[in-house]
């Protein structure tokens, strides 16, 4: 009973942040939706992995610095815990440094490589402007939320990231809605929104007197090359939803055109909250195994990951069986025309089938970085896009036409869940 209780106690809230962490881009993309067209909406969503990819390094970051200080507290190295601690934050403000240079002189560049033309280009081009000069906030805020639930305060961390959507949902509604700022005003929006969690963290680590320790006696680069090697997989888990945005985006408009990019947009905004939904399944329960994996209680380990997968899947079907039903009004809340709106209501349920897969397969990642299986974590994180870029060069040839693209998405996420029971069952004989 102690143990299903923790387990809520840290899951309850990660999935809240997690969800609302997604909810930004879903956000800009209703209120710019509704003020300026399908354009808009579509560069927003064309747009948004370059905005993921700064959450993902810090969530990475975060996370491998989150996981080690863990595993030092389970050992009684509370020392070395300050440490882990210590180097992530700076790790978080040299990539702060460099991702603000890298993307004020070249985001635009790589936009255009993601298959943005036109309208859509110059609209997302303006947007990520905006969003480059707060990259600092969205960077170090988004990596210090894991280690504050680390710590013990998964509750203040999913705090940080309420007060972070309704600050961002608030400031959308007045510039886009009340102050004509367009794209300029849903990116201020959301910087300032990172800002506000942001803040909310900082405040946590004072209050709490938590001090890192920055004397790392000649091994420095043994503390980052850990976070770092661990840091990859939730990288990669974060960002691997936008792997699958940028290469169906670049599909959709080499086979079907600006219209079918405009059709996947409101399905990948819905997507992707019901896919942060189950990676914060999977990550709440990491600080729980991370911490019973230093302390070597193996059993218990193995249980928190299984109640991680059985509450998953209970929420991967809820999801499915909601939006099923709900599935020709998503594409109305996001200022769609009514001839987008219908295409996207029978294009859904193409996707929905592949939650319960991502559900398994979160969790089994999740599972190995918390627990130093560094490989493993690497083959199902970086496999599923690889074997989505290898479905996408023949299923649309195959099937005729767009509907190839759309099927290559469930299909892939099918191939990492199998591979991940298949490395669950291996698992299942090792002595850790």
């Amino acid at each position: 009973m102690n143990a299903r209780r923790s387990f809520f106690q840290y899951v309850i809230p990660s999935m809240l942040a997690f969800a609302l962490s997604g909810v930004y881009a879903i956000a800009d993309g209703f209120f710019v939706g509704n003020a300026l067209g399908d354009n808009a909406l579509a560069a927003i969503n064309v747009a948004y992995p370059l905005t993921a990819f700064l959450q993902a390094v810090g969530t990475g970051i975060g996370m491998g610095g989150a996981i080690e200080y863990s595993i030092q507290i389970g050992k009684g190295n509370h020392q070395e815990a300050r440490k882990y601690y210590g180097m992530a934050l700076i790790l978080l403000g040299i990539a702060s440094v460099l991702l603000t240079l890298l993307y004020l002189t070249g985001a635009s560049y790589v936009l255009g490589l993601f298959g943005a033309t036109g309208d859509i280009f110059t609209l997302g081009k303006e947007y990520l402007l905006y969003i480059s000069f707060g990259a600092v906030f969205q960077i170090v805020g988004t990596g210090l939320v894991p280690l504050i639930r680390n710590m013990g305060g998964a509750v203040i961390a999913m705090a940080a990231m309420i007060i972070g959507f309704l600050t961002n949902i608030l400031l959308d509604y007045l510039f886009v809605w009340v102050f004509p700022w367009g794209m300029m005003g849903a990116a201020v929006a959301t910087a300032i929104g990172q800002a506000m969690t942001f803040l909310v963290c900082v405040g946590f680590f004072v209050f709490k007197r938590q001090k890192p320790s920055l004397h790392f006696e000649k091994k420095a680069l043994t503390y980052t090359r850990r976070i770092i090697g661990v840091g990859l997989s939730p990288f990669g888990l974060t960002f691997s939803p936008n792997i699958t945005l940028i290469l169906i985006n670049k599909s959709a408009a080499l086979v079907g055109g600006s219209l079918a990019v405009t059709c996947y947009a409101p399905i990948s905004y819905i997507c992707s909250i019901i896919i942060l939904l189950m990676q914060g399944v999977s990550d709440g329960s990491q600080p729980l195994i991370s911490l019973t994996y230093g302390e070597g209680k193996i059993s218990l380990t193995r249980t928190y990951r299984n109640m991680a997968y059985q509450f998953s899947l209970i929420v991967a079907a809820l999801c499915m069986a909601a939006l099923f039903f709900l599935r020709g009004y998503t594409a109305v809340l996001f200022g769609a025309s009514e001839n987008i709106s219908q295409q996207v209501g029978q294009i859904l349920p193409i996707f929905l089938c592949g939650f319960l897969f991502i559900s398994i397969s979160r969790v089994s990642t999740a599972y190995f970085y918390a627990t130093r299986k560094n490989i493993w974590a690497y083959i199902l994180i970086y496999g599923e896009p690889v074997s989505l870029l290898l479905l996408l060069l023949f299923m649309p040839s195959l099937t005729g036409g767009i509907s190839g693209t759309w099927i290559s998405v469930p299909l892939s996420q099918f191939t990492a869940a199998v591979i991940s029971v298949i490395l669950i069952l291996r698992d299942r004989n090792s002595d850790f």
